[in-house]
């Protein structure tokens, strides 16, 4: 297992109000809306979520960087769960061309709305039951999805990342490291249910014998 952070730039590249999140909307009101992962999540205000989330190739310098580290080859098989819409699962169709790839989304918006070269590979699922066979991925990953679940839920999706991939594994989650972060995090969170500092988050990997690598984004 290593610490690995493929995201921070992209991450770092939007500003955040977080005292604004809390006091110019019903937090309580916002929070029920984006867990449903409709619509209003993925295109409607910024209160509930995105505010709007289409492709603009973003994402295609993230697949070039996982495709490095992790050495993967053209025809290689790569899940990702928790795709929303499908385009970082594009971009490694970009890079890979013989690639093979899936994903999987609670949302039904998100997989109704995914990009249309990718949609006939993504659909409906969640990632405590994955409905893929053993060892079959060369690489799986899920990107700011399972702290979205609850500890117990939490657990077995790991285990089901460990059953279905070969080996090259990667989760990025939501995390703290002092507690300015921490407020700063449940300030801007809204689908979010395990809310862990680093170090908590690091024994449960080990706790659900999760032997993949792992990164985070900090509210800062």
């Amino acid at each position: 297992m290593s610490e690995i952070n493929f995201m921070e730039t992209l991450h770092k590249s939007t500003k955040r109000d977080y005292t604004a999140r809390v006091c110019e909307s019903d937090k309580v009101h916002c929070t029920e809306v984006s867990c449903q992962f409709g619509k209003d999540y993925w295109d409607g205000d910024r209160k509930y979520g995105y505010g709007g989330y289409s492709y603009d190739g973003r994402w295609l310098q993230i697949a070039k960087n996982m495709v490095q580290h992790y050495g993967l080859k053209d025809d290689a098989k790569i899940l990702d769960i928790g795709c929303g819409k499908g385009f970082l699962l594009y971009e490694f169709t970009q890079v890979l061309p013989n690639v093979e790839v899936a994903g999987l989304d609670i949302s039904e918006y998100a997989v109704s709305n995914s990009k249309e070269e990718v949609g006939p590979f993504i659909q409906v699922g969640n990632a405590a039951k994955l409905p893929y066979e053993d060892n079959y991925f060369d690489y799986v990953y899920a990107l700011g999805t399972i702290h979205n679940l609850y500890n117990f839920e939490l657990y077995s999706a790991l285990k089901e990342i460990e059953r279905v991939s070969k080996h090259n594994k990667y989760v990025m989650q939501e995390a703290y490291r002092n507690e300015r972060e921490k407020v700063n995090m449940l300030n801007w969170q809204l689908t979010q249910h395990s809310f862990y500092s680093k170090d908590e988050w690091e024994w449960f990997f080990k706790l659900a014998g999760y032997k993949g690598d792992y990164g985070y984004i900090f509210f800062e």
